[in-house]
């Protein structure tokens, strides 16, 4: 494919950043000009002491159920137990209690550790679909001592849902994001969205919202960054859970990808800027 001509192709911002390269890649391929903007690193494991001291009280026996997000949360918790020599101990424990799943990357993270999950969520697998699946089940929660696994930002509508339901809420932050330690380029990108250089802004996880709006902060530009957003410039999710972050904080979500991956989102925003045309 011939490269696409700059002055007519779309300008897309995104926010990805372990898979920065990719996601750039497939923009080009399909007609457009990537502007990479990362806004996240992830906090090492070793500086989680909060997390390991869940994962030892997991051991223990402390609580009545486990709660997995994401498979790369998943992993994370894996991760930690076994840098501290735990995991087999983990393992054994979470054989012994019932493990409630989001979704299927979490549920094919335990089928390699051949351990089962009592409760799955259904699409598209937002906390919506967990507790549903919850209450269909014959798990009674009133009572029940629950670890979850956060995947970045705390899920404080699930954990109000599941103490609605008389659950008890324990987190278990096996990894955390913060800001790059270059965060020049999101500034950069950031004064160009609120100039209207972008035509869409892709965002491939919720946490990567909470950058955008911290930096935005920081270089006093809230106002106009909204203003681009709710007067042309397009803005597309990966997916429901990373829609619900961005309507939570009143954003507006023009594309969401399905399913959720980022070679069908780069599709989608393509296909969406061209029928505006």
């Amino acid at each position: 494919m011939s490269q696409p001509d700059a002055t007519t192709a779309p300008a897309i911002c995104t926010f990805e950043s372990r898979r920065a390269q990719e996601i750039c890649d497939l923009i080009r391929r399909a007609g457009g000009v990537p502007t990479s903007a990362p806004s996240m690193r992830e906090v090492p494991l070793e500086e989680n002491p909060a997390g390991l001291e869940a994962v030892r009280l997991l051991i223990a026996g402390e609580f009545h159920a486990l709660v997995l997000l994401t498979g790369v949360g998943t992993e994370a918790l894996f991760q930690l137990a076994d840098e501290q020599g735990l995991l087999p101990a983990l393992l054994e424990q979470m054989a012994r209690i019932p493990l409630l799943v989001r979704g299927p990357k979490p549920a094919a993270v335990l089928a390699r550790y051949d351990l089962k999950y009592t409760v799955r969520a259904a699409e598209p697998n937002t906390w919506k679909e967990l507790v549903a699946a919850l209450d269909a089940s014959s798990l009674q929660l009133s009572g029940m001592k629950l670890a979850v696994q956060e995947y970045g930002v705390p899920g404080l509508q699930l954990y109000d849902a599941l103490q609605q339901r008389g659950a008890g809420i324990v987190p278990i932050p096996v990894y955390r994001w913060a800001l790059p330690l270059d965060t020049q380029p999101l500034i950069q990108a950031l004064h160009n969205v609120c100039a209207g250089h972008f035509q869409a802004l892709l965002f491939t996880s919720a946490n990567q919202l909470t950058s955008v709006l911290q930096i935005a902060e920081q270089e006093q530009l809230l106002p106009q960054l909204m203003h681009a957003v709710n007067s042309g410039t397009q803005v597309a999710s990966i997916g429901p859970s990373c829609s619900e972050a961005l309507l939570e904080r009143g954003w507006p979500v023009h594309i969401e990808a399905s399913p959720p991956k980022m070679g069908p989102l780069v599709r989608q925003v393509m296909t969406h800027l061209a029928q505006r045309q």
